[in-house]
């Protein structure tokens, strides 16, 4: 087990990203609580801010901040909504740092738990350590009851047991994190895609800190619910036959294959043997469809397996496009004092 850094010793360089959408009340505030908490960090860090198209000025106000705390702060300006999912994965693009925290942009997270969340990270020997809302300070039907649900059937259907997948405020190793390409929604899921690329046993969790929101309004509510239901049939799809649809496709196939061949032999045997008439059994139609059904199927599996290797083939993309981005050459680590 990796232990926690002593006495003197440097922590590693951490990349803070925090998405934001129209959330230009929380800026100020927000940068401010950033460098209070990490002041006393202990190793070298940089702050990433990505505006997800807001049209509200959050990409002006980032700009003008940026310049007052100096160049560690970095900004990336996308050029419309693309989503949480592709903000996170534009910062993750471009982190420096040996580990990448993230968290939410509306003064729910504490900052302030991320240097404990980095030591227990390291002592722990994780790839990912996911924060807990255990007191969350959230309207119970709007937000709690939805996350209640989300939670339990993640936790269901992918056998990774965390209590609060939906907390943005998470440690990752960079090395692991940007093995994962965050493409729709996934943001939802990332524990359970990080799993894919890392042992379970690698992730953990810790309560962290939640506060009521100041600023804004929440982008969040009950019908998420049902989004996050569809979103997890496809996560278990990729997660299972990502690499092999072949498999999921020809499976069901070869299923109403057996059926209907099945079917259409006892339809056979009837007429050459029984010498019963067929033409008007519904058992013929039923047959004939399975028998087309599975070719489909069949067919649709060869098809995917064809696109999963181009896919791979090619290396993956994103989705986003970035309008406005800081200087990368002129871009520095903030040092421990």
């Amino acid at each position: 087990m990796v232990s926690r850094t002593g006495p003197g010793e440097e922590r590693p360089p951490l990349s803070v990203i925090i998405p934001l959408y129209q959330e230009i009340d929380s800026i100020d505030p927000l940068l401010a609580r950033v460098h209070e908490a990490l002041a006393g960090y202990g190793g070298p860090w940089e702050l990433i801010l990505v505006d997800d198209g807001s049209r509200d000025g959050t990409g002006a106000r980032l700009q003008a901040s940026a310049l007052q705390y100096g160049r560690h702060v970095r900004v990336l300006i996308l050029r419309r909504n693309f989503g949480q999912t592709a903000a996170m994965q534009a910062g993750f693009d471009v982190a420096r740092g040996t580990l990448i925290a993230t968290l939410d942009g509306d003064l729910q997270n504490d900052p302030a738990d991320i240097p404990r969340m980095v030591d227990e990270l390291l002592e722990r020997d994780l790839d990912l350590l996911q924060g807990w809302r255990r007191r969350r300070q959230d309207a119970v039907v709007m937000r709690k009851l939805p996350s209640r649900i989300a939670n339990a059937l993640i936790g269901k259907v992918t056998g990774l047991a965390l209590h609060d997948y939906g907390c943005s405020l998470k440690i990752y190793r960079a090395e692991v994190i940007k093995e994962v390409t965050l493409l729709g929604e996934m943001h939802r899921f990332i524990p359970v895609w990080v799993a894919s690329v890392t042992a379970p046993h690698r992730i953990g969790e810790t309560e962290v800190t939640h506060q009521a929101r100041r600023f804004g309004t929440s982008k969040y509510g009950i019908s998420r619910t049902f989004r996050v239901m569809i979103d997890l049939l496809a996560a278990f799809f990729f997660l299972r036959f990502g690499a092999r649809p072949g498999h999921f496709f020809g499976s069901i196939g070869l299923i109403f294959g057996t059926i209907g061949a099945l079917m259409m032999a006892d339809l056979l045997w009837a007429k050459f043997v029984l010498s019963q008439h067929i033409g008007a059994r519904p058992m013929l139609v039923i047959s004939i469809l399975f028998l087309v059904a599975a070719i489909q199927f069949l067919t649709t599996g060869v098809l995917a397996e064809m696109l999963t290797r181009i896919f791979y083939a090619s290396g993956a993309r994103t989705h986003h496009r970035v309008r406005w981005e800081s200087d990368p050459t002129t871009a520095v680590w903030k040092q421990p004092r």
